[in-house]
C-alpha cells in the first residue's frame, strides 16, 4: 500500500545519503520533496505541514551536520518522526478483555468489510489468546448479513449468535449478553449494521446498542482506500459514539497509504489492526515502528521471522532438520520449502521485509521473476513418481521429457529446477555442519521457541545493515544467491536466476 511513498521517500534519501556534509539548505529541499510525496500518498495538509516541521527543527539542528553521516542521521529523524505520527501521544496495548464476557462493538460505514474482520479478529483471539468467543451479527438492514457471520464462523470454529428473524438490534444484543454469560464465554461481538454514508439512523442505532452492551473496545472499521474521507468518519464515530481503535481494511490494496499516515494524528485513535487480505488469516497488529521501517525501505524483519514461525510446523521441521544434516535434501524437501515460501506471501511478501530489498524486488518483477514461477515449480515436483523425488539422480532424458510435458512446462525449466535442488542441498550440508551444533539447529530452535531466541532476538541477529549492504551489492542481480535467512529452514531458494525470464 505505501509503496509509491516509499519509493519517492528511498530516492529522496539515497541523494542525501551519498553527500558528505549536509547544509540547511540540502535538508530543506529534501524536506520539501518529503512534503511532496506525503501529500501526494494522500495524507492530509495539517498532518503533512507538522510531520516536516518537527523534522526540520531536528534536522537543520548542530547534531546532524556533525554527526558521522549525516544523511543516515535525517533517515532516522524521518523515521522516528513517522513513527510518532503513526503511535501519537500514548501506546495502546492489548485488548482490553479482562472480565469476561467481554463486549467487543465493531461499527463502519457499510461494505468497509466489518463482518469479515470481526470475523477474523475472533479467530485470533481464539488462536492466539486461548479466548472462548461467540459474535452476534445485528445487521437487520442488510440482505443475508447474518447468515455471513453464521457461515464465516461455522468456518473458523467460532460459535454465532442463532438467528432469530425480526428481532431489532438492541433486543439481539442483549440476548447475546445474556447467552455470553450463560455459556461461559470470554469475549461476545457485537457486529453492527452499516450505511453508505453517517446517517442519525445509523448512529442512533450504534448508540442504542452501546448503551446496552456498554462495550469494553469499540472498534471502528475503516476501509483504508477510502483516502481522506476515511479520516472524517473516524471523526464522526467518535464524536458520536466513542472509538477506542481503529482497523483499517484493504491495507493490501494499491491505494495511496495516507489516510493510515493522517488518521492517528487527526483523531487521536490508534489503529489497533490492519486487514492485508481476503483470508481469514490475513489481519495483523498494527506495529507503526515496523510499518515506518517498511515505507522507508528498512525492511522489518521481525515480523518476517514472526511469518515464518506461523507458518513452519515444528515437527516438519525437525524432521527436514535432521535430514539436511544428514545432505539429504530431495525434491520433496524443496517442493516443503517452496509451499512455505507461497505460504509467507511469495517472493514479493518476503523481499518486501528485508532491508533494501525493496528496490531489487521491482527489477525482480520487471525480469518477468513473479511468484508463478514458484507455482510452475512445484507442478514440475508434482508430476513425478515417488521415487523420482526421492531421488532426483534418477531423472534421465526419457524420463525428464514425460515430467515436463506432464506439467505443461519445457525440459529447459525441469533442468533449472534440478540445479536449484542441487545447489539447495550443498548449502544445507554446509549449514547442517556449520558453527557448535550447526547454524541449521540453532536456527530451527529459534523458530519453535525450544530455548532459542524470540523473534525480536533472530532479528538483531540478521543484521539489517549487512542485509542492505548484500542487497546494494546485488545491484541490478537477480537475487541468486538468497540463501541462508535464519528461520526459514536454511533459507529461500538460491539459484532462482535466469527463471522465467519473459518470453
Amino acid at each position: 500500500m505505501f509503496e509509491n511513498l516509499s519509493e519517492r521517500l528511498s530516492g529522496v534519501f539515497d541523494r542525501l545519503t551519498k553527500q558528505g556534509a549536509l547544509s540547511d539548505e540540502d535538508v530543506k529541499t529534501a524536506l520539501r520533496e518529503v512534503r511532496v510525496a506525503l501529500l501526494e500518498a494522500d495524507v492530509s495538509l495539517p498532518v503533512a505541514r507538522d510531520f516536516i516541521k518537527r523534522v526540520q527543527d531536528q534536522a537543520t539542528g548542530q547534531s546532524v551536520t556533525k554527526s558521522v553521516t549525516p544523511g543516515q542521521q535525517v533517515v532516522k529523524i524521518v523515521h522516528d518522526a513517522l513513527v510518532e505520527t503513526l503511535r501519537g501521544e500514548d501506546d495502546p496495548g492489548a485488548l482490553k478483555i479482562d472480565n469476561p464476557p467481554a463486549p467487543i462493538l465493531m461499527v463502519g460505514l457499510q461494505g468497509s468489510g466489518k463482518t469479515t474482520t470481526t470475523a477474523k479478529l475472533a479467530k485470533r483471539l481464539k488462536e492466539r489468546d486461548g479466548k472462548r468467543v461467540l459474535m452476534a451479527s445485528l445487521d437487520v438492514n442488510r440482505p443475508a448479513a447474518m447468515e455471513q457471520l453464521q457461515i464465516l464462523g461455522q468456518q473458523i470454529g467460532v460459535d454465532t449468535l442463532p438467528i432469530v428473524k425480526g428481532e431489532d438490534p438492541v433486543a439481539i444484543a442483549k440476548r447475546a449478553k445474556t447467552q455470553a454469560s450463560l455459556g461461559g464465554y470470554d469475549v461476545y461481538m457485537l457486529d453492527t449494521a452499516g450505511r453508505l454514508h453517517i446517517d442519525a439512523e445509523l448512529i442512533q442505532q450504534a448508540a442504542d446498542v452501546r448503551d446496552v452492551a456498554n462495550p469494553r473496545e469499540t472498534l471502528l472499521v475503516v476501509d483504508g482506500l477510502t483516502g481522506q474521507d476515511a479520516v472524517n468518519v473516524a471523526t464522526e464515530f467518535d464524536d458520536k459514539i466513542g472509538v477506542s481503535g481503529v482497523v483499517l481494511t484493504r491495507m493490501d490494496g494499491d491505494g495511496r497509504g495516507g489516510a493510515a499516515l493522517s488518521m492517528r494524528a487527526v483523531t487521536g485513535k490508534p489503529i489497533r489492526f490492519v486487514g492485508l487480505g481476503e483470508k481469514m488469516d490475513a489481519l495483523e497488529t498494527f506495529e507503526p515502528d515496523r510499518i515506518a521501517g517498511r515505507i522507508l525501505g528498512m525492511g522489518d524483519i521481525v515480523s518476517l521471522v514472526e511469518k515464518a514461525q506461523e507458518t513452519i510446523e515444528a515437527e516438519q521441521a525437525e524432521k527436514m532438520m535432521r535430514r539436511f544434516q544428514k545432505g539429504q535434501f530431495n525434491m520433496n524437501d524443496l517442493k516443503m520449502q517452496l509451499e512455505q515460501m507461497q505460504k509467507m506471501g511469495g517472493m514479493e511478501g518476503v523481499m518486501g521485509m528485508m532491508p533494501g530489498m525493496g528496490k531489487i524486488a521491482k527489477q525482480v518483477q520487471d525480469a518477468g521473476f513473479d511468484d508463478k514461477i514458484i507455482t510452475r515449480q512445484i507442478a514440475l515436483i508434482q508430476s513425478m513418481t515417488k521415487k523420482e523425488r526421492a531421488n532426483p539422480k534418477l531423472l534421465q532424458a526419457s524420463r525428464k521429457k514425460r515430467i515436463a510435458k506432464g506439467a505443461g512446462l519445457e525440459v529447459a525449466e525441469l533442468n533449472k529446477l534440478l540445479k536449484m535442488q542441487r545447489q539447495m542441498g550443498d548449502m544445507m550440508k554446509k549449514m547442517g555442519k556449520m558453527g557448535k551444533g550447526g547454524m541449521l539447529k540453532q536456527a530451527m530452535k529459534g523458530m519453535f521457541g525450544k530455548g532459542g531466541p524470540s523473534p525480536e532476538e533472530m532479528a538483531q541477529g540478521m543484521d539489517p545493515k549487512a542485509l542492505e549492504q548484500a542487497a546494494k551489492q546485488m545491484g541490478g542481480k537477480l537475487p541468486g544467491g538468497m540463501g541462508g535467512l535464519p528461520g526459514l529452514g536454511g533459507g529461500l531458494p538460491s539459484g532462482l536466476s535466469g527463471f522465467g525470464k519473459k518470453k
